[in-house]
């Protein structure tokens, strides 16, 4: 029996959640191909489904990240490792001139079940150094987040060794459906 994924608004500061509202989408993860298949990198692969609806699309480069305009909205990719994600974020809203509060940030989660989803608006960031590093230079944490859960039941071993481990087989299925879900919520406004 397949288990129930989750899908849940934060409602925290009492902001409702609007896809029109909503100008860039950054998918977090690390450039470096060798990690493209790991846990840690499941913002980069939901923003690279939410794209392969859209019609044919090339992406365009600059230093701290690479983009596609489409949908009336900007697709970012840092080209800086999940640490520094700060960078590229911030160099990203100046460059298309969008408020923090028109970002939607998609990254992993450990603290949720593989293909839970949790959006949010305004949270600190419980730990994930992506998200540390866009708070630390955005200076304001005013924006949303899709939290896309990573943690398995038999996971022993800590967040950062599990998260660059190459995503189970059995997962894939698990993340392509809640992947299906967010486009669903964002085209649903």
């Amino acid at each position: 029996m397949p288990e129930k994924r989750n899908t849940k608004m934060d409602r925290t500061k009492n902001f409702a959640f609007h896809s029109e509202h909503i100008r860039l989408i950054a998918g977090l993860g690390n450039p470096d191909p060798k990690l493209a298949a790991t846990y840690h990198n499941i913002g980069t692969r939901a923003l690279e489904f939410l794209l392969a609806s859209s019609e044919d699309h090339e992406w365009k480069t600059k230093d701290e990240f690479r983009y596609v305009k489409a949908d009336s909205k900007f697709f970012v990719v840092p080209n800086t490792f999940m640490n520094e994600s700060g960078i590229a974020i911030r160099h990203a809203l100046h460059y298309f001139k969008v408020t923090p509060e028109s970002l939607l940030v998609l990254h992993d989660d450990t603290d949720l079940p593989v293909g839970d989803i949790r959006i949010g608006f305004g949270r600190g960031s419980a730990g994930h150094h992506g998200i540390e590093s866009i708070i630390r230079s955005l200076g304001t944490n005013e924006f949303w987040r899709a939290r896309i859960g990573v943690r398995r039941d038999d996971r022993k071993e800590k967040a950062g060794a599990f998260v660059l481990k190459r995503i189970r087989r059995a997962d894939e299925t698990r993340f392509e459906e809640a992947f299906q879900e967010l486009r669903t919520l964002l085209k649903s406004d």
